[in-house]
């Protein structure tokens, strides 16, 4: 038994011997200088390419929320503290100018009454001073002794002074009570308090109400500093919203900002949006779509640039399988589009899939050492 195991060791060492070397396989990446090449073209499925093409023309898709018209909005705050006696408006109210909203009893507002009424008996008292005053008086023309001096002209005392709007520009009764008011016609879209409420303005910082005309919105755009070029004021644009996302509201752009956001690097943009059915509402989430007409930039998808240290750069297809290694220089990117400025020719292709797996076989870049792509 043991002849044989000894036998058939021999017999398979000898059959090792005399196997074949594999050959060694080739690259599945070569790379000459600042191009690489696919061993097997055919197999290039993993590798996709776009056209580098000009600027078509495109819509700009901008994200904002529509906010209340505030040249038609008016927040209602007391000047004087005071108890809420009377409501006589509910939330979704259709209210004329100088409608009564509320009424509050005011010690605050009754003491501005005392004061004023007290101000202006001071003033009559004045007045009949300075009368009684003035008909006691020489007339001018009459003798006096040489070197005596005129008497001086008597004034009347002056009267504590209280700015009207310090009372009687409050709006309010003689009883003390003091009545809110709307200054403009619109709807009660926000209502802060009720019966009994105990109001301090010190100590409230919410409006008791908030009217508006809601015929008409505002949209505020949240908008980068690469498309601020497509934002000036007066320009048309169209609003879509997902609770009517086969329709397109119509606006005009009112406002750009002047200051960018250190934060966010945005810039408020604001629009009007015109709301004759009401249909739209304040707080909607909204996106505006402005159409940008065609230019001369070249664009390609964003996938085709990455960046190694300080440069750009793109894979451009010679031929399949033959990709040549090109640096460029970049716009803005916008859209999942961006624009190169240099380093391509229109009707080129370049790589957008798979760019990023045949950089991994450069040891070192034409003129620079290899560094980490980001």
């Amino acid at each position: 038994m043991k002849r044989h195991l000894i036998s058939l060791a021999v017999i398979l060492a000898l059959t090792a011997c005399g196997k074949e070397p594999e050959p060694a396989k080739t690259a599945a990446v070569q790379t000459e200088g600042d191009r690489a090449i696919l061993s097997e073209p055919d197999k290039a499925d993993f590798l996709k390419t776009a056209t580098v093409e000009k600027d078509p023309g495109s819509t700009l898709r901008l994200p904002g929320r529509l906010v209340w018209d505030e040249d038609r909005t008016v927040r209602i705050v007391p000047q004087v503290g005071g108890r809420v006696q009377k409501i006589t408006v509910e939330i979704g109210s259709e209210v004329k100018a100088g409608q009564v909203l509320a009424t509050l009893n005011s010690a605050d507002f009754g003491q501005a009454q005392a004061d004023a009424r007290k101000a202006l008996a001071d003033q009559q008292v004045a007045k009949q001073a300075l009368s009684a005053s003035a008909s006691c008086t020489r007339p001018a023309s009459s003798p006096t002794r040489t070197g005596s001096r005129r008497r001086p002209k008597p004034r009347a005392p002056r009267p504590r002074r209280i700015a009207p709007a310090g009372a009687w520009g409050l709006g309010g009764a003689s009883d003390g009570s003091y009545t809110l008011r709307s200054p403009l016609a619109g709807i009660v879209v926000e209502r802060n308090l009720n019966p009994g409420l105990e109001f301090r303005p010190e100590q409230n910082s919410d409006p008791l109400f908030v009217v508006t005309d809601p015929t008409s919105l505002w949209l505020r755009i949240d908008a980068s500093e690469a498309d601020l070029a497509a934002l000036k004021a007066g320009e048309k644009f169209s609003l879509q919203v997902k609770q009517y996302p086969n329709e397109r509201f119509a606006g005009v752009i009112r406002h750009v900002g002047d200051f960018v956001d250190p934060t966010t690097r945005t810039i408020r943009v604001r629009g009007e949006v015109p709301n004759p059915d009401r249909r739209l509402k304040g707080g909607m989430f909204a996106t505006a779509l402005i159409e940008l007409p065609p230019t001369q930039a070249l664009l390609a998808p964003s996938a085709a640039v990455f960046l190694i240290g300080d440069q750009r750069y793109v894979f451009v297809e010679e031929a399949t399988g033959r990709y040549i290694l090109r640096p460029v220089q970049a716009g803005p990117e916008r859209g999942g589009r961006i624009e190169i400025l240099s380093g391509v020719k229109e009707g080129e292709k370049v790589l957008i899939e798979g760019n990023l797996h045949l950089i991994k076989f450069f040891k070192a870049l034409p003129g620079q050492p290899m560094q980490a792509a980001k």
